[in-house]
């Protein structure tokens, strides 16, 4: 990085930012961390090194707990004087944005402070990828290191604090002053210039003719509430909103008090500490309504990100708000809501935790539509005149969903099967009227720590007696709780019965008291009906023949006839065809990538794991017309394959459909069928312990790191791993081929008494073969997070290396294990689809060692 690479990205003519020159080194070093409310709120860290200022971007701030990793993206290098730089860069601009010095110092290696010998140190830390260094700041002190994530990536590396008597639990990202001057990140001090920050907006006057009825500030405010509809329409008296999926949160604002709180009147204050901090920067008094959400990298919002921060501290946090009912001394309830939310537009200043909820005018069903295509979870229909009617569900305001989702009440819990632990599915109910009725049961959407955390609330309820006024129909035996406990749950349709489809436990909502949960299933519109909360199910989101065990479902606007979703297919676990189309569902976003242009193998097994089941490469005419596949000549043969290709979620759901456990794809793509993605090195282990398997897989990553290569491991989901090499599709079969051979052979002489090189079994018994020979045109392995037709279910699952471990157990990784850990860890293995390895540069390294 240079630079050339700052100038090029700005134009200084426009900005206030320094001039690219670099600066001359002087006794000691100095770092600075400057504050950056740009797009996204996030910290920039600096060290001065060869006359510039080396720069990381760290979203969430660095910490001083030694057991907190921030993550930080290398940038480009910013000119010396930039350390000093203080202001706003205007809009249009690159970073645009409030920037405030928020800690500077000095800094030098630990134990070397002379200035030349530790621009030497911190070089090669750098070129390293393991920066260590002290810092002597005014927030920030101690030891510190900058680790680079992955070798083959230059720009993603984590800050970690070491131990020493700084450490401290301590949050300091709450605090927005600058260390240089008076400025405050959204309050800039008086007759700053260059370095101020922008102050939000100022209130608009309280003129009685344009704003509402005098009164006090109004509190305890109950949220006025939308009905829900099954269709989007156009109508120019309406304005349409995205419907966030988080919390509902009134934000009361006094005298620079800030009272954040639920439907319910729990307070939000310490959950939410950065948006009460926000809050409190605005002058004036006013309560307003929003939403409260956490963000993916997209901006969108999901319910179960919300929880996960609530657990970990991770996430975008944002206030989403959409209402405006008090300023000033006047009470805003009484005036149309374009009034409002005109006022509520003109209020709010930029802030990066919270946000203005925008609209459309009139065209419902376009917006609908780009929702749909952005997987949010539905709209809101507003009726542009309507007054704001506190506590109420209106016909004013409706909401229509794209992701069907549910309150539900937690009412009892059955016995586990199988390798589930504490308890099976969660008995969900909801009020009609004052009846307590059964909605249906919720097993899957659990990770070991939320199933523990709710089995050890569960205890403190249970009764001996059902809450539910009718009987509940289960094979299973139930155990009662007192009907107190609150969750989200999402589903794919309403049966006949009544009865959520295949609902999936989303988060425990805190916010809500349970005699407020009510079915919700739609009149097709409710704009001219009286409000309901329950109506008969729509012909067209039915199960065609009325069948529980049948049903349809549009994905990307693709129909798919799902059959069969309560057979069998792990009997002694009870995991069913349907689960095998929830899991491959909910997680689509990270094994799609590794499925995408690449001819697929299917293992099907429509009669479960007991059943035979059959390898399927030709796809043939079953497909639909809307399915990608690729007429693909097969030498062996002689003959034309037309494969299946696997392109979205879609067609993942169609090919679940067909019974197929697990999808086995080529190591290329269409694009370069003759040039593989990876290399791959095979574990597979004959009558030896896993453990065995364990030493291998370290003896393969011993020899990679010789060559200076990157393996990224996956258990196989049956016996043994895998272990794949980018490649980056630069080399033909013969030749990754070879190279593979040699790694194994390499492999071999570090631990020859637990592997084998022979490909008869009979013959390497009580070793783990080294297969490098999947790595031909044509070849398939189990996909990452694949499901095997193994019992338990088993996944073929990315691993980090310090997992890979004695003690290492193939069983923990399955259907109802996998998708809370990519929750908790993202893709582990997106690094295998990267740029890949110097072959030959591999090669000499490891002849010369």
């Amino acid at each position: 990085m240079s630079l050339d690479e700052y100038e090029k990205k700005r134009d200084l003519a426009k900005s206030p930012e320094p001039a690219a020159k670099r600066g001359e080194s002087g006794k000691v070093l100095r770092f600075v961390v400057q504050k950056h409310a740009a797009s996204h709120l996030h910290f920039d860290f600096r060290l001065e090194l060869d006359g510039v200022l080396k720069s990381w971007a760290i979203p969430k701030g660095p910490s001083l707990d030694p057991a907190v990793k921030r993550l930080a993206m290398m940038v480009e290098d910013h000119p010396y004087d930039y350390r000093t730089f203080e202001g706003t860069i205007p809009k249009g601009s690159y970073g645009a944005g409030e920037v405030i010095v928020w800690d500077e110092g000095t800094y030098h290696p630990p134990g070397a402070k002379e200035s030349e010998e530790s621009e030497k140190l911190l070089r090669a830390g750098l070129h390293k990828g393991d920066l260590k260094f002290e810092l002597d700041g005014h927030k920030l002190k101690g030891e510190f290191a900058l680790v680079k994530i992955r070798a083959d990536q230059d720009n993603s590396w984590l800050l970690i604090k070491k131990k020493d008597q700084w450490a401290s639990s301590d949050d300091l990202t709450l605090d927005n002053h600058s260390v240089l001057s008076a400025a405050v990140l959204g309050n800039p001090p008086s007759g700053k210039q260059v370095t101020s920050a922008r102050a939000p907006k100022k209130l608009p006057a309280t003129d009685a003719k344009a704003l509402g009825q005098s009164a006090s500030l109004p509190h305890d405010i109950k949220p006025m509430l939308a009905s829900l509809i099954e269709e989007p329409f156009d109508d120019p008296n309406w304005i349409f909103e995205i419907k966030q999926d988080g919390y509902r949160a009134i934000a009361e604002l006094q005298k620079g008090a800030v009272q954040l709180y639920s439907r319910n009147n729990n307070s939000f204050n310490r959950q939410f500490a950065s948006v009460a901090h926000a809050l409190a920067s605005l002058p004036g008094d006013a309560v307003f309504d929003g939403e409260l959400v956490a963000l993916d990298e997209k901006g969108r919002s999901y319910f179960q990100l919300l929880q996960n921060h609530l657990r970990s501290g991770h996430g975008s946090i944002c206030y989403f708000i959409f209402d405006l009912l008090y300023l000033n001394g006047k009470d805003l309830r009484v005036l149309p809501l374009t009034s409002r939310k005109e006022l509520l537009r003109d209020l709010l200043p930029e802030l990066p935790d919270i946000k203005f909820n925008d609209h459309i005018l009139e065209y419902g069903k376009d917006f609908f539509d780009l929702a749909q295509k952005n997987n949010l979870e539905g709209i809101i229909a507003k009726r542009g005149d309507s007054t704001y009617q506190a506590g109420r569900r209106s016909k004013d305001w409706l909401k229509i969903k794209i992701r069907l989702q549910q309150e539900a009440i937690i009412c009892g819990y059955t016995e586990p099967r199988g390798n589930r632990k504490l308890f099976g599915s969660l008995v969900l109910g909801a009020y009609e009227g004052k009846q307590l009725i059964h909605m249906g049961f919720s097993g899957g959407g659990f990770d070991e720590r939320m199933l523990k955390e709710i089995h050890e609330k569960l205890q403190q309820l249970v009764q001996p007696d059902s809450p539910f006024t009718g009987m509940v129909k289960s094979d299973m035996g139930i155990t009662w709780v007192r009907p107190e406990l609150v969750c989200e749950v999402s589903f794919s349709e309403w049966t006949d019965e009544r009865l959520m489809r295949q609902p999936i436990f989303l988060g425990l909502r805190e916010d809500k008291e349970p005699e407020t949960v009510v079915r919700e299933i739609a009149p097709v519109d409710a704009r001219d009906q009286e409000t309901t909360q329950v109506a008969e199910v729509p012909p067209e989101r039915k199960a065609k023949g009325g069948n529980a065990k049948d049903q349809e479902v549009i994905i990307g606007g693709h129909k798919i006839k799902l059959s069969n979703l309560d057979k069998v297919f792990w009997p002694e676990e009870g995991y069913t065809k349907g689960d095998v189309i929830d899991y491959y569902r909910s997680i689509a976003p990270v094994i799609l990538p590794h499925l995408k242009d690449r001819p697929e193998s299917l293992y099907r097994t429509p009669n479960g794991i007991i059943g035979k089941g059959f390898f399927q490469k030709e796809a043939g005419v079953l497909p639909p017309d809307w399915m990608a596949t690729k007429e693909i000549y097969s030498d062996s043969l002689r003959k034309y394959i037309r494969y299946f290709i696997c392109q979205d979620e879609a067609t993942l759901v169609y090919l679940a459909n067909l019974g197929c456990i697990e999808i086995d794809p080529w190591l290329s793509r269409l694009d370069h069928l003759e040039n593989p993605d990876y290399f791959v090195i095979d574990l597979d282990p004959e009558d030896i312990s896993f453990d065995r398997v364990v030493d291998a897989a370290q003896a393969v990553r011993k020899v990679l790191e010789r060559a200076g290569a990157t393996g990224y491991p996956k258990t196989s989901g049956a016996s043994g791993m895998h272990i794949y090499v980018p490649l980056g599709a630069k080399y033909d079969y013969d030749l990754a081929g070879k190279f593979a051979k040699v790694v194994a052979t390499l492999v071999h002489q570090e631990v020859p008494d637990v592997t084998s090189l022979v490909r008869d079994p009979r013959k390497r018994q009580q070793r783990v073969y080294l297969d490098f020979l999947q790595n031909r045109g044509g070849q398939t392995l189990a996909a990452p997070y694949s499901i095997r037709p193994r019992p338990g279910a088993t996944v073929s699952t990315p691993l980090k290396w310090d997992e890979v471990k004695v003690g290492l157990d193939l069983r923990d990784f399955t259907i109802k294990t996998v998708p809370g850990r990519i929750e908790r860890l993202g893709d582990l293995f997106e690094g295998a689809l990267g740029p890949g390895i110097d072959l030959e540069e591999c090669l000499e390294k490891l002849l010369s060692t």
